[in-house]
């Protein structure tokens, strides 16, 4: 993770969380088990399942590492302007046209 502030939304955070679970508690198990018979089976440099296996473990590693970083260095951003004239991070904005007219699409800000 970057040093300096990590903006995020509550729903951002809440996605990074949900993809931390999924990885630690039901993918990784996984694919540990697969390592695990695959390493049984004998000669481990020819075994496509230990050898993959393996690498898609260091994969899932270094993404839980990334996403526990970044979810404790996290600041959360309100939904809710303190100051509703100002554009900002994670706000919600309506586009005007030339003469004052909303526009029929609203975005927000990443």
């Amino acid at each position: 993770m970057a040093i300096g502030n990590n903006y995020i939304t509550s729903e951002g955070f809440k996605r990074l969380q949900e993809e931390l679970s999924k990885l630690f508690k039901h993918d990784r198990p996984k694919v540990v088990e697969v390592v695990s018979w695959a390493a049984g089976n004998g000669d481990r440099s020819e075994n496509g399942d230990y050898i993959y296996g393996k690498r898609r473990l260091r994969e899932i590693d270094s993404r839980v590492r990334y996403l526990t970083k970044g979810l404790e260095n996290a600041q959360i951003i309100e939904d809710k302007p303190r100051d509703p004239s100002k554009v900002f991070f994670a706000a919600w904005v309506t586009v005007e046209d030339e003469q004052g007219n909303d526009l029929p699409q609203t975005f927000r800000l990443v």
